[in-house]
């Protein structure tokens, strides 16, 4: 018996892990894992959370998250939790630390077997560590034990992130949905965010709570934002932009005199093109009509399809195709915008129903088979509209993605749009990453029309296509991503790397426009030393880290590749399948 109570313990808490993993990006809370009760299965239960204060600073596009938290245990049990918080796609932990006996102790990085080990013969002894281990994509998991009966437990935490804009503006989203998991309502929270920006700041908002604004000077503004006992159940996001100028590089760079450098390179093309300058472009739908999409989601994913078909330019050409069990397109090839095909699209997605399987690699294989058209300079898209989990034909997310590379030899750009809530967003990411490309997702709270028209107007536009960069006179490797993205009207592009000499220079961004030519050259300055810009090199290594991941996955794991990881985690604190955080009392 005590054996099967066990299993369902273990059970019931891993499923409980699984669908955190999955779904849900938010803040840090702490699960216990209830203790075994006569004629119960156990399930796990989140602890009261007492505050939550959050301080954060961004610099142009830097950000840094300070999170201080205190968790109440109300039982007269001992227990054993684990912290869960996901941190945003690309950012680093910069610290994690707990009181122990008032005392703030930080936590150290190790080897994931050597710290668990520590931990688990601490735990014997009934003292006080945290480990912090690496649960999923974006999402770590700290054991802590023990937490004192009717006792609380603070733990602290900061990560930095380099944010991105979207048509020329900047978001901000601080995960506060979780806390409505909270076992009563939260005592006291606040978040407060310092805006420095080295151009003139225009407009600054909060479109998720009743947050006081206040502009300091032309460059930058603070929001404020305070609740008592209350259960959030909506992130916090805060967005803002700068003036417009022509095609933008900005740099900057870290350097201590012994070693090589590293930069942050962003390109902000805040072109104001009219019609006349916008590319024609082939571009296809693709919709995900499976039963996972029905409700709300197929509502959704309708609206959405109509407003891009809608909004197609007169001298592109363009095809629909639905898939769910079998793939199916609309038109024989890709077809003029004009009245009667626009006529024929419109009937065919209002009629779309929600039934069968998800069968992703024939409906991208399809839409990969329309020719390439052989104007010059003409861009060659997808837009994969979908919750991103497929049921039939390959599902193992690493061989569909291979699939895809394979069939798209054209080159063809594949722009994600993953609606509703359950979305996979893991292979979405992969997709739109592989073929240079971009994605977005729509949750059901959310306004489709201002989601789906940001997304579109931006894809819709490209101004430069098939980018490269060119450093004269300085040797700049290892720099992420490693192929450039297109750059669409009002986006940016965010280059982290590695550079060795030092001194001015020239950066050159070449690419195509309207089938032409086009060249841009900035003259920057690669620093000998300068280490101001302390969080560049962390970020840095997040990215090495993340390609180096990426390579054991799809091709199996060697020792080079992990010893590697592990040397750039445990010199940059960076929590990986194979580090952990470890926290010990003195």
């Amino acid at each position: 018996m005590k054996t099967s109570i066990k299993s369902r313990i273990i059970l019931t808490g891993a499923v409980f892990l699984l669908l955190l993993s999955d779904k849900i990006f938010a803040d840090g809370f702490i699960v216990i894992d209830r203790p075994p009760v006569p004629n119960a299965v156990s399930t796990p239960f989140p602890l009261e959370v007492k505050y939550h204060h959050v301080n954060v600073k961004i610099n142009d596009l830097a950000a840094v998250t300070e999170i201080d938290q205190e968790f109440y245990n109300p039982t007269g049990m001992r227990l054993e939790g684990y912290y869960l918080f996901p941190v945003p796609e690309g950012a680093v932990i910069k610290k994690f630390s707990m009181f122990i006996n008032g005392k703030e102790t930080e936590a150290e990085l190790l080897d994931s077997k050597k710290a668990r080990q520590i931990y688990e013969d601490i735990v014997r002894q009934m003292r006080d560590p945290a480990l912090l281990e690496y649960q999923d994509r974006d999402l770590f998991k700290a054991r802590i034990f023990p937490i004192e009966p009717n006792s609380t437990k603070r733990v602290k935490i900061s990560y930095n992130q380099i944010l991105s804009k979207d048509n020329g503006t900047v978001e901000y989203v601080y995960p506060l949905n979780t806390e409505k998991f909270s076992a009563k309502p939260l005592k006291d929270i606040v978040i407060n965010v310092d805006i420095k920006t080295s151009d003139v700041l225009k407009n600054v908002y909060c479109t998720s709570h009743e947050a006081d604004v206040v502009r300091k000077e032309s460059g930058r503004a603070v929001i404020s934002f305070e609740q008592k006992e209350t259960k959030p159940d909506i992130d916090f996001k805060i967005y803002y932009n700068t003036d417009k100028s022509a095609v933008g590089l900005s740099m900057l760079a870290y350097k201590n005199k012994s070693n090589d450098g590293y930069f942050f390179l962003n390109i902000s093309p805040g072109l104001d093109m009219d019609n006349s300058r916008v590319m024609d472009k082939d571009i296809t739908f693709v919709l995900d009509v499976s039963g996972s999409m029905a409700g709300k989601k197929l509502e959704q994913a309708k609206k959405a399809l109509l407003f891009c078909v809608e909004n197609l330019n007169k001298s592109d050409r363009f095809q629909v195709v639905r898939f769910s069990t079998e793939a199916e397109a609309l038109f024989t090839g890709l077809s003029a915008v004009n009245n009667d095909n626009l006529d024929k699209a419109r009937k065919f997605i209002n009629n779309l129903k929600a039934i069968g399987g998800t069968y992703i690699e024939e409906a991208l294989k399809l839409a990969l088979k329309e020719k390439v058209s052989a104007d010059a300079g003409r861009p060659r898209m997808i837009i994969f509209i979908t919750d991103g989990l497929p049921t039939i034909g390959e599902t193992n997310e690493d061989k569909l993605l291979e699939s895809v590379k394979s069939a798209n030899s054209g080159n063809t750009r594949i722009f994600t749009f993953g609606i509703g809530n359950d979305i996979n967003t893991h292979l979405l990411d992969r997709i739109t990453t592989v073929t240079r490309a971009y994605r977005t997702y729509i949750s059901p709270e959310e306004d489709i029309e201002i989601k789906v028209s940001n997304f579109y107007i931006k894809v819709q536009s490209p101004v430069l296509t098939d980018i490269k960069l060119k450093f004269d006179g300085i040797s700049a490797f290892k720099y992420y991503p490693a192929e450039m993205p297109d750059i669409f009207r009002g986006s940016s592009i965010t280059i982290l790397g590695c550079y060795k000499n030092k001194g001015a220079t020239t950066i050159t961004l070449e690419g195509k426009a309207g089938g032409k030519d086009k060249k841009f050259e900035y003259p920057v300055v690669f620093p000998e030393e300068d280490t101001k810009n302390d969080f560049i090199p962390s970020l840095w290594a997040a990215r090495r880290i993340g390609y180096l991941l990426d390579q054991i996955r799809l091709n199996g794991e060697n020792k080079e590749l992990v010893d590697e990881i592990t040397q750039l985690a445990r010199e940059h604190g960076i929590v990986t399948p194979y580090t952990s955080y470890l926290i010990l009392d003195d």
